[in-house]
């Protein structure tokens, strides 16, 4: 490890992470007009947040600082990729990294990969929908839009809860925490499409007080011991290309995975690339 990274890195290791979260949930969501009013200004300026594109520019509209970082966009600031095989990106944010599943791990950062497995929850045969598949890592800044949408149309055939620390996803702690992407809360999403099997995992972190989908509303907290699992056989949820499936209650990342042969990601999606949601950032093969 850098320097850097001992003294970023290493104290989360013994940081309460939940309890960290739980106080910030309070703080977010609180109503005082002046201590809101101050978050929001401070956060705007500190992170360069555009309030230019927000649907409501008037920090009265917010009742708490909460309701501003989850705001809606003005219509059109993100048109959705239009053509039929264009994969949309799901998110505003940074590339963190995307390539291919292989041997059934994920790369994370240099000398640091994961098991696609252990992502999904531990579930082998969830997991072998995206053997040798392709993955693309988002990560969301504090000055992001923090909807989620999705990448192609889909039926959610099943969503699962599994618990875990809450590291923080920042450049510094993805290079030196091992398996953080499968070691931190999260809430993993997967969709039947027209390029097969879909999985959007969306990964908590530190301060993320709450993770949330259009369907089921928030998923955590509470936290749990032990994953629990949704499956929607009857009357499950079509959602189409570009239409809000969950967000962020601060910020953190989401990851996209497909399976073999099925899609392939923009030559230019590397890692540090800047993202729009809307954007196509790949195509479907088939």
């Amino acid at each position: 490890m850098s320097l850097k990274q001992i003294c970023t890195v290493l104290p989360q290791y013994a940081l309460p992470h939940h309890l960290l979260s739980g106080w910030m949930a309070t703080l977010t969501h609180c109503r005082n007009k002046t201590w809101k009013n101050l978050f929001i200004r401070t956060i705007s300026r500190f992170y360069g947040v555009n309030l230019e594109e927000a649907k409501y520019q008037d920090l009265e509209r917010y009742t708490n600082f909460n309701e501003f970082f989850t705001r809606e966009l003005k219509d059109g600031v993100r048109p959705i990729a239009a053509a039929a095989e264009a994969i949309a990106c799901p998110a505003d944010g940074v590339i963190s990294q995307a390539g291919a599943i292989s041997g059934g791990r994920i790369f994370q950062a240099k000398g640091h990969d994961y098991s696609a497995q252990e992502l999904l929850g531990g579930d082998a045969e969830r997991a072998a929908a995206f053997e040798n598949g392709s993955f693309a890592t988002i990560y969301l800044s504090p000055k992001d839009y923090h909807r989620l949408h999705m990448p192609l149309s889909g039926t959610l055939t099943e969503m699962v809860h599994v618990p875990g620390r809450l590291f923080s996803v920042n450049n510094t702690t993805v290079g030196a925490v091992p398996n953080l992407f499968a070691r931190n809360e999260r809430v993993v999403c997967l969709f039947d499409t027209e390029a097969g099997p879909m999985a959007l995992v969306l990964v908590g972190a530190i301060f993320v007080s709450s993770v949330e989908t259009v369907w089921h509303g928030v998923v955590t907290p509470p936290s749990i011991s032990a994953p629990r699992t949704w499956r929607y056989q009857d009357n499950p949820p079509l959602l189409e290309k570009g239409a809000e499936m969950g967000r962020f209650n601060m910020g953190s990342t989401i990851i996209v995975l497909f399976g073999q042969d099925r899609t392939a990601w923009n030559q230019d999606l590397t890692a540090g690339k800047q993202v729009k949601l809307g954007e196509q950032i790949g195509r479907r093969l088939k």
